[in-house]
């Protein structure tokens, strides 16, 4: 029996043995993550310098963008290192400041999409008060809210889980997972699972509450109101509720991982379906807004024209420089 603060390293045995594939698996996650940080950084500098999205809406989603740059950048340089290595382990301290920000970007990422259900709420069906609810000073605090609560809910659940007594160190998956760690433990986790378990129950049905109240008084006001509404709501909303469909469906394949046996699974398979919720939002979330959504789309279009026709004016004049030599 040892305590978890004598524990140096912990040991991920879901890595395969690729050989030589490793550098195909290093190329690939290297890809996904350049187009994941190119993606959410663009359009998070086109919502911050363009003033006619500094609207509640947009805010949001910048909040969005950051977040899952948080998370993936929590995870990716993490993968790499672990792909390339031949040895799977990860120190006590890393794997600890690992469940950290993975977890508080699950908790921020489910916040988010409930906040922005909300926000498509008092715009739809409050269209004339809008403003009014949605102040920039009530954006602003909901943003701080949404941001420190899951940062302070999680750091209990590192408080508990940090002292407990440990009778091994194999963790069965890609990276460091706290539901992992409190089962390899020999103390009492009474504590640990009580907390988690009402954490993620308030959590759920908080914001699935609020958003199935939302969308249900939107459907309420697209079937009686006008074409444009319907047409402004299919709009606003659509985007949104991939995103959340997106996520959901990673948060379950995880979920289902943890707490049932899947040793029947490929492992290949398992690895991927654990991975889902935390590659899967960040790389279509920006394509899903960038492209649904009228005014980035059109901003975009803009600054890749602008940048295509600097490209052209270039090549133009060094062509005349050396036509004239």
């Amino acid at each position: 029996m040892m305590n978890s603060s004598q524990v140096s390293y912990f040991t991920l045995t879901a890595y395969l043995d690729s050989g030589a594939l490793k550098y195909l698996y290093f190329t690939v996650v290297v890809f996904l993550y350049i187009v994941i940080v190119t993606a959410n950084v663009l359009l998070i500098v086109v919502i911050c310098v363009n003033r006619s999205l500094h609207e509640p809406m947009y805010m949001f989603l910048c909040s969005l963008f950051v977040n899952e740059l948080y998370g993936s950048t929590g995870l990716f340089p993490f993968l790499l290192l672990q792909i390339l290595s031949d040895v799977h382990t990860v120190s006590a301290p890393l794997c600890f400041l690992q469940i950290f920000c993975l977890y508080t970007y699950a908790n921020l990422q489910l916040s988010n999409l409930a906040i922005m259900s909300y926000d498509r709420y008092l715009a739809i069906c409050c269209p004339l008060h809008y403003h009014t609810r949605m102040s920039s000073s009530k954006v602003s605090m909901l943003i701080a809210l949404m941001w420190l609560s899951p940062f302070l809910a999680i750091s209990v659940v590192i408080y508990l889980s940090a002292p407990l007594q440990l009778c091994g160190n194999i963790i069965n998956k890609v990276y460091c997972d706290n539901n992992s760690i409190v089962k390899l433990a020999c103390s009492d986790t009474t504590a640990n699972n009580v907390y988690g378990v009402l954490g993620a129950i308030f959590i759920t049905i908080s914001s699935v509450s609020l958003i199935l109240y939302t969308y249900m008084r939107i459907l309420k006001v697209c079937f009686s109101g006008s074409k444009q509404t319907r047409q402004k709501a299919i709009s606003t909303c659509t985007p949104h509720l991939a995103s959340l469909l997106n996520f959901s469906c990673g948060s379950f394949f995880d979920t289902a991982q943890n707490r049932s046996n899947m040793n029947h699974v490929p492992n290949m398979l398992r690895t991927l379906l654990s991975l889902y919720w935390l590659i899967c939002p960040p790389l279509f979330n920006p394509l899903l807004y960038g492209l649904n959504l009228t005014k980035i789309r059109i901003i975009c279009k803009g600054l890749i024209f602008v940048k295509c026709r600097c490209l052209m004016l270039k090549f133009r004049q060094g062509s005349a420089l050396v036509k004239r030599k």
